[in-house]
């Protein structure tokens, strides 16, 4: 065969690849990563939670409010005001009616600042709230 066949010619001119299927699979690999991730909203401080034998873990919790050992509320890594939880929580369940929130409370905080922040929630219509505890080792 001869260096100029037609044959080669045009093997040659359809030697390259179509990128576009690709970008499309990668697109929507990455919608259905986006879309079954879960977010939840941490409460952004370390709290020595207390054990308890009926310690359970919950699933799809959607905010973590912490207490710390000071008596701060942290809520999304932020410092709030006890007074300003049942606003925060009523706006949380405007977005996510059937939402779960978790009050995460240090060892040595007052029990009455975490039954206030409890009522706060209950009083805004969150309808599963939980209080963080551990298993015992």
């Amino acid at each position: 065969m001869s260096a100029y066949s037609p044959y080669r010619k045009k093997r040659n001119a359809d030697s390259s690849i179509n990128m576009t299927p690709l970008i499309d699979m990668v697109f929507i690999l990455l919608i259905f990563f986006i879309v079954t991730t879960s977010f939840v909203k941490e409460s952004g401080v370390d709290i020595q939670r207390p054990s308890a034998n009926t310690a359970e873990n919950k699933e799809n919790v959607s905010v973590v409010v912490g207490i710390d050992s000071t008596g701060t509320v942290w809520l999304d890594g932020k410092t709030i005001d006890i007074r300003s939880v049942r606003s925060w929580m009523e706006n949380f369940v405007a977005e996510t009616p059937e939402g779960v929130v978790v009050v995460a409370a240090d060892t040595k905080t007052e029990s009455g600042l975490l039954i206030n922040v409890l009522d706060a929630c209950r009083e805004a219509g969150v309808n599963n709230v939980s209080v963080a505890a551990r298993k015992p080792q």
